[in-house]
């Protein structure tokens, strides 16, 4: 690992200002104050750095496995995740721990993805995640005289109208958040401190050590992802960004994360000129980031790369926005237009069901946007 591997104590002064970049909008609650994210959510012990962990299993509508974490460089408005991203919360766990829950997970996996498609985006080309190829059963056991309930998955051989008809029953599994397959992919997601890479660089090398088969994706704001700290992570092996562009304009991305766009912007090219596999999400807000905003953003990416997966998700109220209405299906059936336009060939809507409710939406989404949702 490369990078300043032998740097061990939590400076005074913040790392991005080292490398010319501005602080972000750390503040997180800790005991009744806010603090910066790096000092209540990540410690050294004995040359060991430990983070806050919220929880950690497979995940949906994404089919991998995902490590929540506490604590994070941005303050969003509209984060999802701000229980326990703005509120220092969780268990302590060290890069073995994470790779010791890789490898457990490891032997879960039902389906094994090349790198290229080590992405969230990806995981609806195999499955949709209803469930309908399998019925969750219960299988009766007695233990110490007393009667319990175990679930099983049993196959039903009936499949949606809108599966994809790429697994077997026999490859669906059930998580905390439902149905589908198990892929060989590990995530970091939740709370972003990629400012202090050190976490990630040494997760990334002990999950290779104990599983190569298993890939690294890191679900991020992008704001921390400096050279320096991109280097670090290519050379520990860290394999995939999922990089989430806030807003394209400075002032609205300002007030919605509290820091501002410029080098994030200037990522797409950054990431995939170091080889790493690259996919980029972002958030329609209505009255904050609409389709002018989206179509920015995948004309950036179009200039860079027009094969770069881009998500379109529909925001839902929540955290500070809780005020801000859901987009309509006309918003993202715009906005998904405005994005293929630019010459995207890889565009998606996500959290459909925030803005299709009946069968005559999903029967225009299916004529509009076919194969994209």
């Amino acid at each position: 690992m490369t990078g300043e591997k032998n740097n061990r104590v939590l400076e005074e002064k913040c790392r991005l200002l080292e490398q010319g970049f501005s602080p972000g909008s750390c503040a997180t609650w800790h005991q009744g104050k806010k603090e910066p994210a790096c000092r209540v959510t990540l410690k050294w012990e004995d040359d060991k750095p430990y983070r806050l962990i919220k929880s950690t299993h497979l995940s949906r509508p994404e089919h991998y496995f995902s490590v929540y974490q506490s604590g994070c460089n941005w303050s969003c408005k509209k984060c999802h995740s701000w229980e326990f991203t703005k509120n220092a919360t969780g268990s302590w766990m060290s890069p073995q721990d994470i790779a010791r829950l890789a490898q457990n997970y490891a032997r879960k996996i039902t389906y094994k993805e090349p790198r290229e498609r080590a992405t969230a985006f990806h995981a609806l080309d195999l499955c949709r995640g209803c469930g309908a190829c399998v019925t969750l059963a219960y299988l009766p056991l007695v233990k110490a005289g007393q009667l319990l309930e175990k679930p099983y998955l049993i196959k039903t051989g009936t499949r949606s109208k809108l599966c994809p008809q790429k697994l077997k029953p026999e490859q669906i599994v059930l998580s905390p958040q439902g149905f589908g397959p198990a892929r060989n992919i590990i995530a970091f997601t939740g709370g972003d401190l990629a400012c202090q890479p050190e976490f990630y660089a040494l997760c990334a090398e002990k999950i290779k050590e104990l599983e190569p088969g298993l890939w690294v994706l890191f679900e991020t704001n992008g704001y921390a992802l400096t050279s320096r700290n991109l280097d670090v992570f290519s050379s520990a092996g860290i394999d995939a960004f999922w990089l989430d562009i806030k807003a394209y304009d400075a002032e609205v991305h300002h007030r919605l994360t509290g820091a501002g766009n410029d080098w994030v912007l200037r990522l797409p090219e950054e990431i995939l000129k170091r080889d790493f596999v690259l996919e980029v999400l972002s958030l329609y807000i209505p009255g904050w980031v609409e389709t002018d905003q989206i179509e920015k953003t995948s004309a950036l990416l179009a200039s860079v790369d027009k094969n770069i997966p881009f998500t379109i998700l529909a925001f839902f109220p929540e955290h500070e926005l809780r005020h801000v209405p859901s987009p309509t299906l006309e918003q993202m059936i715009s906005a998904y237009g405005a994005a293929r336009a630019t010459g995207l060939r890889q565009v998606r809507l996500g959290n459909v069901s925030v803005f299709a409710e009946t069968e005559e939406d999903y029967q225009k989404l299916a004529a509009l946007v076919p194969d994209s949702w």
